[in-house]
């Protein structure tokens, strides 16, 4: 879709203030499209496009903010919660039928990768419910699929950065060696920003992803020899489960427990694209997982 059609749009971005939210605003702004920029706290917002009160977990709050909107996008989550999974499918539900009530015209929504089935981690499962939830009063639901978004500020950047830059060698559980896809969050942004609006997505499915299948060793491995033109030693260990590494991790970087906990449960399961129908609507080759850790270091760099 091109920029001069999306131009007529009015776009509702939730989480406006979020790792992929505040990237998002300004690039779909550029295009032409008319941006509402959905927070908890619109005085305090000060991005492009125009600040609407709105919260998924009010579900009064969630009419007037989607009032005169095309096209919603939802990238909220509760990782940090213990309760994620049912407050993820109330907020879901909710905002659906505001949507439906509302005249919206499609949804876009930010998934997990990976395939379907009963050994989905509750992360995991949770993206699908929310999936299925956020379509059932009859909004076409795009959604985008990804495993780890490497960017500046993303959780599981900070989690891969801290790491590397606190620890001279590493000891990990076996689930290290599981391979992921990781993807840009340029290019996350390129998506989303190519499936708004464009009527050959609604109602489907996409998986996303980077060039590169690696394990989250060799994640680490690359990321350090970003950051630190060294490669830093790794020894893998059986004993370590989820819950210990999840306490690891709180100790070593400032990711909270249950976030990582929550994250940590879904890193058992290989995260792979086999679906490539994205590259029909929105054309163009991904970056590299290097060059992705390349501009988050350079992000964070200038941030410092």
């Amino acid at each position: 879709m091109t920029d001069d059609e999306q131009s007529g749009l009015t776009v509702l971005v939730t989480g406006a203030t979020g790792f992929i939210g505040r990237r998002l605003v300004p690039a779909l702004a550029r295009r032409g499209v008319a941006v509402k920029a959905m927070t908890r706290n619109p005085d305090g917002y000060d991005g492009p496009g125009g600040a609407v009160h709105g919260d998924v977990h009010d579900a009064g709050s969630l009419a007037e903010a989607l009032t005169g909107v095309d096209v919603a996008i939802y990238l909220v989550h509760s990782l940090d919660d213990p309760d994620f999974e049912r407050k993820d499918a109330d907020a879901a539900r909710s905002f659906g039928l505001a949507a439906a009530a509302t005249g919206v015209r499609q949804i876009v929504y930010m998934g997990g990768l990976g395939a379907d089935g009963d050994d989905l981690s509750p992360h995991l499962r949770s993206r699908r419910e929310v999936e299925t939830l956020l379509g059932e009063s009859g909004v076409p639901v795009t959604v985008l699929r990804a495993a780890i978004v490497v960017g500046a500020g993303g959780i599981s950047w900070e989690m891969t950065r801290q790491l590397v830059k606190n620890l001279p060698a590493m000891v990990v559980p076996r689930w290290a060696a599981t391979r992921t896809q990781p993807v840009a969050i340029d290019d996350v942004v390129r998506y989303i920003c190519g499936v708004v609006g464009h009527r050959e997505a609604f109602g489907r499915i996409f998986e996303i992803g980077g060039p590169d299948q690696l394990s989250y060793i060799e994640m680490l491995q690359g990321a350090a020899e970003v950051m630190t033109g060294r490669r830093l030693p790794i020894a893998r260990v059986p004993v370590l489960t989820p819950k210990l590494s999840s306490y690891w991790i709180s100790f070593v970087t400032n990711v909270d427990t249950t976030t990582g906990r929550n994250l940590i449960d879904s890193m058992g399961n290989e995260v792979l694209v086999t679906d490539h129908s994205i590259r029909d609507i929105v054309p163009g080759e991904p970056l590299t997982y290097l060059e992705a850790v390349r501009r988050a270091v350079e992000e964070d760099g200038a941030d410092r």
